[in-house]
């Protein structure tokens, strides 16, 4: 009987899929501890715009405090759980231990090879092997994810931000199994008992939907940076990569940069300055 109506809601939820279009009506949405849900529209007079919204990160300024920093403050701004957190029983009673390789991360640190593995040398510079190379979503032109989701869940805004309706996603994980670089990750059980402090500004996720970086797109529409590059003491840089007079097109114009699995043709919109 349970098979029999999951089936029929996936029916359905792909026939709604097919009738509302090719682009979700909002900018942003997802579901807080009460199920509803909260907008951010960039109409804003303050917000910022622009034509594709791009990163550039200087591994030259990231070491392990900064890289932390980075990471500390994009999770704990977003309600990404850790479950290294001690959970309070009184409030979250019978709640199991968890699986750490069921980790939700939406920033992290990679080693180049793993970052890079079309790039690896044998005779690589010392540095780069010891370098923590921040990995995030890229938010690519041609995003293989939005193209994989049956249910419009994963789209893409006409600014180049890929993000994610928590309340269309079914948790089937297409978009997992289409990205290459494992940016996405998927909420096994409920996060929210392994978050130690929640930010209000920011919904929580449920047991069984998928969740990524958003470029800190409610940040923008307000006209603010993204937390990422406020922690980042310089080393990220967000702007319009379609503007040659944005800070992140000189970046590129004045330095070698990479990104990352280049030869797929998903036109990563992340640049690392080398």
């Amino acid at each position: 009987m349970m098979e029999k109506s999951r089936r029929s809601f996936l029916k359905v939820a792909g026939i709604a899929a097919v009738g509302i279009g090719a682009a979700p009506a909002i900018n942003f949405a997802a579901s807080d501890s009460h199920g509803s849900a909260q907008v951010a529209k960039a109409k804003n007079e303050e917000a910022l715009h622009a034509h594709r919204w791009g990163m550039v990160i200087d591994t030259n300024k990231i070491n392990e405090e900064v890289a932390e920093a980075v990471r500390h403050a994009c999770h704990k701004a977003h309600n990404v759980p850790d479950f290294n957190h001690e959970v309070d029983e009184e409030k979250f009673p019978n709640t199991r231990p968890v699986n750490h390789k069921q980790e939700i991360k939406w920033i992290w640190e990679e080693h180049f090879q793993y970052a890079f593995p079309d790039k690896e040398d044998e005779f690589l510079a010392e540095k780069f092997q010891h370098l923590p190379f921040l990995v995030t979503c890229n938010h690519c032109k041609q995003a293989p994810c939005v193209q994989a989701c049956p249910t419009q869940a994963t789209f893409k805004r006409e600014d180049g931000i890929v993000l994610m309706d928590y309340h269309r996603c079914i948790g089937c994980r297409f978009c997992m199994a289409a990205c290459p670089y494992g940016s996405r990750s998927f909420n096994f059980r409920d996060p929210r008992p392994f978050i130690e402090e929640t930010a209000a500004a920011f919904p929580t996720r449920t047991k069984g939907v998928v969740e990524k970086c958003n470029l800190c797109a409610e940040r923008l529409a307000l006209g603010q940076q993204p937390h990422c590059v406020e922690a980042s003491e310089g080393a990220i840089v967000v702007g319009d990569l379609e503007d040659p007079e944005s800070e992140v097109r000189a970046l590129l114009n004045e330095h070698y940069s990479i990104r990352r699995k280049q030869s797929l043709g998903t036109e990563p919109s992340v640049y690392y300055i080398v």
